[in-house]
């Protein structure tokens, strides 16, 4: 019993559908550079805290929505939600970054590796529904999760890496068990997802981070084929209406046509990549998402503006199959300011 949707340009903009203007949200548009979020952050204790609490995770998705007219709200939780879930004990260090208590180095945790056990995450999906109800159909919300493969980076590293030497040792030296974590863990995104849309969850989004740091060939075998087994298992329509799916590769605009015929309604691009140039390569199979660098944010407004200009005009023909946002996350350090300049100026320049 959710309110109807009053603004759907985010939805038609996925599905190629003409729309007034260009439709934006940011990749972590609730987060440390709000100070209401900081705000909540120090009431809830902790960043766990925040993300497995339904009230804290609806009032942070709901904050950047109250201060910009955002075209769609994210639910706010974690990518690595689901690793989790499977027993591999997620701990933050400060300073740090997220922390696995009991990664996967060897044959014997691999073969024990399982997907969550249920009700294990059911935090996430009440925190959906809630959060859809907040909204009374102010925008869509879109669901989300890491890919496989970059999930497999968390849970065998041990947390974030700079050269992922250790998963990479796994993947050349014991590809067999590779895919059997890439196996399991594609199921358990798949079933995750789905959950989110039985919640309430609008679209979803795959932010498959990670997946630019593999080689040609290995990319397609690793870390997109994983990403086609989830596509291929989600629900693309619930009660009626069309659940459009964002595919997000980081690095990977050498890949975009593979891409393409995932079966994603649209691809994610980061800012190495030509927003014009990308549309002609993909061919009216998808629409696009993206790609402003995220550091335009700390220019002077008359600066974002013009780079603003500059992105859209490479993409060609407003109205039709583009979402504005970021080439990655918002920064913690951006002002508040430059983003209400940023918004205003993507909905005004493209009506």
């Amino acid at each position: 019993n959710f309110a109807p949707l009053k603004n759907d340009t985010f939805l038609r903009a996925l599905l190629r559908q003409p729309t007034e203007y260009t439709p934006l949200w940011l990749m972590r548009q609730a987060g440390r550079y709000l100070p209401e979020y900081c705000a909540t952050r120090k009431r809830a204790g902790s960043f766990l805290g925040l993300a497995k609490n339904p009230d804290y995770a609806t009032e942070v998705t709901l904050q950047p929505l109250d201060r910009y007219p955002l075209d769609a709200a994210i639910l706010f939780s974690d990518i690595l939600t689901v690793p989790d879930a499977m027993g591999l004990g997620l701990y933050f260090e400060e300073g740090e970054g997220p922390k696995f208590s009991h990664p996967l180095r060897d044959e014997k945790a691999v073969l024990a590796l399982s997907a969550p056990p249920p009700g294990s995450l059911q935090y996430v999906f009440d925190a959906v529904t809630r959060i859809r109800r907040e909204l009374q159909g102010r925008v869509p919300l879109i669901g989300f999760s890491g890919s496989p493969w970059t999930l497999a980076c968390y849970m065998v590293e041990g947390g974030g890496s700079k050269d992922f030497r250790t998963i990479k040792t796994m993947l050349y030296q014991r590809p067999d068990l590779m895919r059997r974590i890439l196996e399991v863990t594609a199921g358990a995104v798949a079933d995750y997802l789905n959950a989110q849309i039985d919640a309430g969850a609008q679209a979803v989004m795959i932010f498959d981070t990670w997946g630019g740091t593999l080689a040609d060939g290995v990319y397609q075998q690793y870390s997109l084929h994983y990403m086609n087994e989830v596509l291929g298992r989600l629900k693309r329509e619930h009660e009626g209406a069309r659940i459009p799916a964002i595919l997000f590769t980081k690095g990977g605009g050498l890949w975009l046509e593979e891409m393409a015929g995932s079966g994603a309604d649209a691809l994610g691009l980061d800012w190495t990549v030509n927003l014009g140039a990308a549309r002609a390569r993909v061919g009216g199979k998808v629409a696009l998402q993206g790609n402003l660098d995220p550091n335009v944010l700390f220019a002077q407004p008359e600066q974002i503006r013009a780079e603003v200009r500059r992105l859209l005009d490479s993409y060609g023909t407003p109205g039709h199959g583009h979402v504005f946002n970021l080439g990655h996350g918002i920064s913690q350090f951006t002002p508040p300011e430059s983003v209400a300049v940023l918004v205003e100026a993507v909905h005004e320049m493209s009506r």
